[in-house]
């Protein structure tokens, strides 16, 4: 069982849900009608694909605490998706993550070797 789904947010978008409670999404979680989550195993390639070599704010929260639906995506994987508002406010971990993923450790997600 996943206990810890993870959202990903740009600089912008950091900035943007600083002191929110409730964030409806990025552009493209508005867009699709559901805000995009990962689990920990999925972040690496879901940073690679969609932001590229940007510095990132990882946000973790309690799967238990939202009512997630789990669908399927990338080669038929089940991604969390919340539809509803993030309780960003409900965030249970918060770490930025550097621009070159490219090692180390950040929020406790390895990104590669070091």
């Amino acid at each position: 069982m996943v206990e810890v789904v993870y959202k990903l947010l740009t600089v912008d978008e950091a900035a943007a849900v600083e002191g929110l409670a409730r964030w409806a999404g990025s552009a493209v979680d508005r867009r699709d009608g559901f805000v995009h989550l990962s689990t920990a195993a999925q972040l690496p390639e879901t940073a690679r694909r969609h932001f590229g070599p940007q510095r990132l704010l990882l946000l973790g929260f309690d799967a238990a605490a939202l009512p997630l639906v789990w669908e399927p995506s990338r080669g038929g994987a089940l991604f969390p998706h919340l539809y509803g508002p993030l309780p960003v406010g409900a965030a249970v971990s918060r770490a930025w993550l550097p621009a070159d993923r490219a090692g180390g450790t950040a929020g406790g997600i390895a990104w590669g070797p070091p």
